[in-house]
Formats: C-alpha cells, sequence, structure tokens
C-alpha cells in the first residue's frame, strides 16, 4: 500500500536530526524499532520501484526465450532432419562421382587398348605378306629337312679326317648326286654351320680361341655334335688351346702321354 505519496509525507521527518535509531532508542524501544522500519520500508519502497519493472520484463524475456527456445530446437529439428538427408544425398553423389571416375579410367584404359590394338594390326598387316612367304618357305624347308638331315649326319659322321676341299667334294659331287638319284628333296644352298650350330655359340667358340674361318668353325662343330670322341690332328695347337679353355669349368685333365 506505499505510495510515492506516503513516501513523500514522511520524507520531512527523515530530515529531522533526531529521528535516528539512536535518538529513538533514548525515547522508547518500539518507538526506535518504528522508526528504524519506516525509513527500511521507504528504502524498499525505492528499490522495489525499480525492481518490479524488472522482474516484469524478465517474465517478459523469459516467455520470449521460451518460445525462442521452442522456435530454435524445432529449426534444429529440421536442420537435423534436412543435414540427414543432405548425408544421404552427399553419399550417393560420391558413390556417382567415384564410378564415374571409374567409368572414365576404365574408358581411358580401353581407348589405350583399342590405340595399341589398332597400331599393332596397322604394323602387323605389313608382315602379312612375308609371314606368307615364310609360311611357304617353312612348308618347302620341311619337304626338304630330310635330305638336309642326311647331309648333316654324314657331315658329322665322316667329314672329320678330311680338308676343306675334299669335304666340299663329299657333300656336292657325291652326296648331293645320290639324293637328286633317289629323288630325296634338299636344299641346293644348305649352309652347314647355320643349320648345325648359332651365331652366339660360334662367337664364345671364337672368345675360348676358336679361329673363325669355316674349317675351325666346321672342326668345332664335330667336336661338340659327334657321337664319337674325336682325335684332333694339331701342329699349331689352336685346337688343344681351344678345348682347355672351352672345359676349363668341367675341371679338364689334360696330359702329355
Amino acid at each position: 500500500t506505499i505510495n510515492d505519496e506516503t513516501v513523500e509525507l514522511v520524507q520531512p521527518y527523515f530530515e529531522m536530526e533526531d529521528y535516528t535509531l539512536q535518538h529513538g532508542r533514548k525515547v522508547c524501544g518500539n518507538v526506535a524499532g518504528l522508526l528504524s522500519w519506516t525509513q527500511a520500508m521507504v528504502v524498499f519502497y525505492g528499490v522495489n520501484r525499480e525492481v518490479l519493472p524488472l522482474k516484469a520484463n524478465l517474465a517478459k524475456q523469459e516467455a520470449r526465450l521460451k518460445v525462442a527456445n521452442a522456435e530454435k530446437e524445432k529449426a534444429q529439428a529440421e536442420l537435423d532432419e534436412k543435414q540427414a538427408e543432405l548425408d544421404k544425398v552427399q553419399a550417393k553423389f560420391d558413390a556417382a562421382m567415384k564410378e564415374k571416375m571409374d567409368l572414365e579410367n576404365d574408358a581411358e584404359t580401353c581407348k589405350r587398348k583399342m590405340q595399341a590394338a589398332s597400331a599393332l594390326i596397322d604394323g602387323l598387316s605389313g608382315e602379312k605378306v612375308r609371314w606368307t612367304q615364310q609360311s611357304k618357305e617353312f612348308k618347302s624347308q620341311i619337304k626338304r629337312l630330310v635330305g638336309d638331315i642326311l647331309l648333316c649326319t654324314g657331315f658329322l659322321s665322316y667329314c672329320g679326317p678330311f680338308n676343306q676341299d675334299f669335304r666340299n667334294l663329299l657333300l656336292k659331287d657325291l652326296w648331293e648326286t645320290e639324293l637328286r638319284a633317289h629323288k630325296i628333296p634338299f636344299s641346293e644352298d644348305l649352309n652347314l654351320i647355320s643349320m648345325l650350330v648359332d651365331q652366339p655359340t660360334i662367337s664364345e667358340w671364337n672368345l675360348q680361341g676358336l679361329p673363325g674361318d669355316h674349317l675351325s668353325i666346321q672342326n668345332g662343330i664335330i667336336v661338340t655334335k659327334a657321337s664319337r670322341y674325336p682325335l684332333l690332328v694339331d701342329p699349331q695347337t689352336q685346337g688343344k688351346a681351344w678345348i682347355i679353355n672351352k672345359e676349363q669349368g668341367n675341371e679338364l685333365q689334360v696330359s702329355s702321354v
């Protein structure tokens, strides 16, 4: 029930010198209590007059905060729902991008393979004529193989003791004539060396000390290919040096007996 008029009416009393708790106690303890109570009530009124609007505003703001929090929770729920949808869509997008990259990589790989295949086909197309010719040559060579093998085996078995001229006489004049007489096909230009040994082996023999002429290479073929043990008539000791170097890894024992 205190109002501004009440406070205004008691204000002159507060300004009196003897309107204090000490002076009131001199008169009567109850009076002192009443005096202190009136002062406290005026102070309370002044404070309460400022606090009440704040309380009202606080209640109003709390109500607004409650509404805002409710709206925030609703918005957060919607945001979570949309975020979940976004995550699903993002996962689908990532999967689609990965599939796209895989397809692009596969397409690029396939393209490179096609280009390589096309280049290979183009390159091999030029070999068709040569392969056709070689196929015909192989068929002809198969037909001549019996006669060629007869000449090679005859060379290995019987030509060892003779010089180059007599070997050519046996091969060209005698054996080839017999093959023609018996109608056995053979290669007219047969190269015994290339037929019986490859070039890397010949190069290895040369490094081991074997001379590079045809007679020496033929002798090397007879030594390594013939089924019988060879007897070397070797006045220059070239064959001996070659055999020692060739068989060095096999612990060859050399005797002067």
